[in-house]
């Protein structure tokens, strides 16, 4: 595919020049090495030709325009956290940085939305809004790094999916640039159309291929009520698997969130936090749950069903986080797990993303399990299990290369993958596909599925400009 691109040429960085400004064009060897690699596999970096930081959608409109009739690929980026190496421009070309798009343009308080930019760090908007008693419930994981734009772009989901939905469901509008240069608007601030075919909805989760957001409506909801979190480790997966359901049930309330993390991942970041979590000498699991109330009374009287269930079904004990203190100290094992993989093992791969209807969990745990140690590899499992979306990490072993590990670790997410699809699931529930997972996408995807999903990429990037060799 990369025979039919065109290099950047001295006249094409003239252009980019008068489009954006020199200072914001980078074009040094050493500093484009910057924007080689996302937080995916480091093999699969490769440096672009250029990079060009925009400030509005009127540049990035010119500028896909000069590349699409240069025939010069694109790559968009957003902060760079994601870990399926969507944002890798292994095309080379233009890297097109939205880091200086990065304003909250509105708060509508009337119409309960806010206005942004893509470059806006995802904390930053749940911190603004919320001191106008407003809360944005699109909340990835990496919240802290991560921006809406790559958010939106991967339909990334985190720990708050099971009551409030991923990224999609918080989406109200976009402005777009086409790779054309041509510049759509959809949505709005509405929250109901029948009004032909859904754009807005398959723009979001497109992975940066069918073209770049430069305005987002979010849809915003009242604070939330009051919050606790249980923490409830267990002797055995298993135990930890079945308890989390029969705690939904007799509770009658859908919590917050519910986490997993197996003894591997919880060792390996609390090693990294120089930190600990209760009976982790014993504990093979951990279940992190949150729970809401309207009052301190239900708030009471929910946890109390919710623990109490989990110790029938098994759990060591119950530890009941009811303030700031507490909580964080919990969830900062939970957000930072990916850094203490690292941490462990630098080569680890983190990428496996999997989702399955939640009754098939036990399986989908079991098959990680047996087929990373039927090749001598140590998972590590953590994930969203209240929406059935699990992350298998796997740790490199010794004696092989980099270069094997790369090869063996792909036949071993390939064969997870595989099982997840056979029970009803698919490949990715927030990382997306980008370049890591798109032989296995293509191959799990019907012949007819894919005629269409080309098709439709041939109607918005008719010269293929736009993050090629990304999904499709």
């Amino acid at each position: 595919m990369d025979n039919k691109y065109n290099h950047v040429d001295p006249k094409t960085i003239e252009k980019l020049f008068k489009i954006c400004g020199k200072g914001n064009v980078i074009y040094e060897k050493e500093l484009l090495e910057n924007y080689a690699c996302d937080e995916s596999n480091k093999l699969l970096c490769h440096a672009p030709e250029i990079v060009v930081k925009p400030k509005n959608a009127e540049q990035v409109s010119k500028i896909m325009e000069l590349a699409n009739e240069s025939l010069i690929p694109v790559t968009p980026r957003g902060a760079g956290s994601g870990i399926a190496g969507a944002a890798i421009p292994i095309f080379g070309g233009i890297l097109l940085s939205l880091e200086r798009m990065n304003k909250i343009i509105e708060i509508d308080r009337v119409n309960r939305v806010a206005i942004v930019e893509p470059g806006v760090i995802t904390n930053d908007l749940c911190k603004k809004v919320s001191e106008e008693g407003l809360f944005y419930a699109g909340y990835p994981m990496s919240v802290g790094a991560s921006s809406i734009g790559g958010n939106v772009a991967t339909n990334a989901g985190g720990g708050k999916v099971i009551k409030y939905g991923n990224t999609r469901k918080h989406i109200l509008g976009l402005e777009v640039v086409l790779p054309t240069g041509e510049i759509l608007e959809i949505g709005g601030k509405f929250r109901k159309s029948t009004w032909g075919y859904d754009l807005l909805n398959l723009l979001i989760g497109s992975e940066g291929t069918l073209g770049i957001f430069t305005k987002i409506v979010v849809n915003l909801i009242p604070l939330p009520g009051m919050t606790v979190d249980l923490l409830a480790p267990f002797r055995n997966i298993e135990e930890a698997v079945s308890a989390f359901t029969n705690s939904i049930i007799s509770s009658k309330s859908v919590p917050v969130s519910v986490e997993f993390m197996d003894k591997v991942s919880v060792d390996a970041t609390t090693s990294y936090l120089n930190t600990n979590l209760p009976l982790q000498n014993e504990a093979e699991a951990y279940l992190l749950i949150t729970v809401e109330g309207d009052t301190k009374e239900k708030l009471e009287d929910l946890y109390e069903k919710v623990g109490t269930t989990l110790l029938q079904m098994g759990a060591l004990d119950v530890f009941i986080a009811d303030n700031k203190t507490n909580s964080e100290k919990i969830w900062l094992v939970r957000r930072e797990i990916l850094e203490g993989l690292k941490f462990k093992d630098p080569n680890v791969c983190a990428g496996g993303d999997v989702v399955v209807p939640v009754s098939e969990i036990p399986v989908i745990v079991d098959a990680i399990r047996r087929i990373s140690r039927s090749c001598n590899v140590t998972p590590a499992i953590v994930g969203h299990i209240g929406d059935g979306n699990l992350h298998p990490a796997l740790f490199k072993p010794d004696g092989i290369t980099v270069e094997e590990w790369l090869r063996l670790s792909e036949e071993i997410l390939s064969k997870i993958v595989d099982v997840a699809v056979k029970l009803g699931g698919v490949g990715s529930g927030e990382h997306g596909v980008g370049i890591e997972k798109r032989s296995l996408f293509l191959r799990s995807k019907s012949q007819v599925e894919i005629k269409l999903m080309r098709g439709i990429k041939q109607l918005f990037d008719p010269n293929w400009i736009l993050n090629p060799g990304k999904v499709l």
